[in-house]
């Protein structure tokens, strides 16, 4: 297939839902520049300092469009499918808060399954900076592993790490950000390179961001999807299923260790 053939059904296929897109967005990787993609020369890159403990105005009410809807026990699932294996994730707004280098943050929880059995437990933290941007302050992490609890790949935004951006304000097409600012343990990358409907089991959404994010410690690539009003939709192959609302309370077992903030 020469390059045009492959930027002719690249633009094809870009308004298409996000139903089967995992495969896609492996193969277009490949591809010169697309629909899906935005050259280097478009990129903007959006400044970790807004999410400084230093600064002031941040806030636990949350109005950033496409973090979604935050009220405490808001609950979305997201389910798929991959080697064999079906996994779930549970994110939850939690009726907890947590003070991190002097700024209080959003405890959302996220509780994995595979095959039905609980493979992790995570808690995130979040706040949203006077500009409008989402920062992420950290996470603690209890992975399930052979009977025992693991905590690898937890990180916290103080001391030689650094609260990272997690969603811009006011995103568009183009914009690079830092998620994680935790040298060698966590230092996920994105960038937001399309805005088009998505279909999922829990319905069509047409005011979505699709953000590609990157791993610089193992290489690793995937892609979120997340749409108004709503929060995420698609992370990787895993679509969102439905929108529960519950207490907000944590449910058992609990994360066993917090070691970011207090």
């Amino acid at each position: 297939m020469t390059s045009n053939q492959r930027l002719t059904v690249v633009a094809w296929l870009a308004p298409l839902s996000l139903t089967m897109v995992t495969a896609f967005d492996r193969y277009a990787e490949s591809l010169p520049l697309s629909a899906q993609e935005v050259s280097q020369a478009s990129v903007k890159r959006i400044d970790v300092s807004r999410c400084a403990t230093s600064n002031t105005g941040y806030t636990t009410n949350f109005t950033h469009t496409y973090f979604g809807s935050t009220p405490v026990g808001n609950q979305l699932v997201l389910e798929g499918d991959e080697a064999g294996e079906h996994t779930r994730n549970e994110i939850t707004v939690l009726a907890l808060t947590r003070n991190i280098g002097g700024v209080t943050t959003r405890v959302i929880e996220e509780r994995e399954f595979t095959n039905g059995k609980l493979a992790e437990v995570s808690y995130n933290y979040f706040v949203q900076a006077r500009d409008g941007s989402i920062c992420y302050y950290g996470e603690d992490v209890d992975a399930y592993e052979k009977g025992t609890v693991t905590h690898g790949g937890a990180w916290c935004g103080v001391g030689p790490n650094h609260p990272g951006v997690f969603l811009p304000a006011d995103p568009e097409i183009g914009m690079e950000f830092q998620q994680e600012v935790a040298t060698g343990i966590a230092e996920d990358q994105a960038r937001i390179v399309g805005k088009e409907p998505v279909k999922v089991p829990a319905g069509q959404y047409s005011n979505t961001i699709r953000i590609r994010e990157s791993n610089p410690l193992d290489g690793e690539k995937d892609f979120k999807v997340f749409a108004a009003g709503v929060g995420i939709v698609v992370d990787g192959v895993q679509r969102l299923t439905r929108i529960n609302q519950t207490a907000g309370a944590a449910p058992l077992p609990a994360i066993t260790r917090q070691a970011c903030g207090s």
